[in-house]
């Protein structure tokens, strides 16, 4: 489920058929992906394509140097997490045991005001990730 409508194509990005096709798989996603897990879906989408790995890293890197996509590494797991920036972030719970992610409803620094004690920091965005167990390991 989208809260923000369907994305378009940025338009400063440079536009090649490997780019739609994994434009078209991140925000088709309502959760976060992996590089691997896009790689899996254009070679199952088109059998006869000729698509390398690095591809997918070099569009998504494209992608997350303008903004458009938010990056994770989640603590569990070496691999990194791609999701379209719908101009809002969200924060997970992450199972040990399977590694689901579970979305929280909102962000428990919505309303906060945090201080840093100094005038020497800003806050510009900030990263929280909560581990446990799901219902299914617990």
């Amino acid at each position: 489920m989208k809260e923000h409508g369907e994305p378009v194509f940025p338009c400063e990005i440079k536009k090649t058929k490997q780019r739609e096709e994994i434009f078209k798989i991140l925000s088709e996603e309502t959760m976060p992906i992996s590089a691997v897990d896009i790689y899996h879906r254009l070679m199952q989408t088109n059998e006869k394509a000729n698509y390398a790995i690095s591809t997918v890293y070099r569009a998504l890197g494209a992608f997350e140097e303008k903004g458009y996509v938010t990056k994770s590494t989640l603590i569990t797991g070496d691999m990194a997490y791609y999701e379209w920036n719908y101009g809002a972030h969200r924060h997970y719970a992450i199972c040990l045991q399977c590694h689901k992610l579970i979305p929280l409803k909102q962000c428990p620094f919505e309303h906060a005001k945090i201080e840093t004690g100094s005038d020497n920091f800003t806050i510009t965005g900030h990263k929280l990730e909560l581990y446990g167990y799901c219902k299914e390991c617990k």
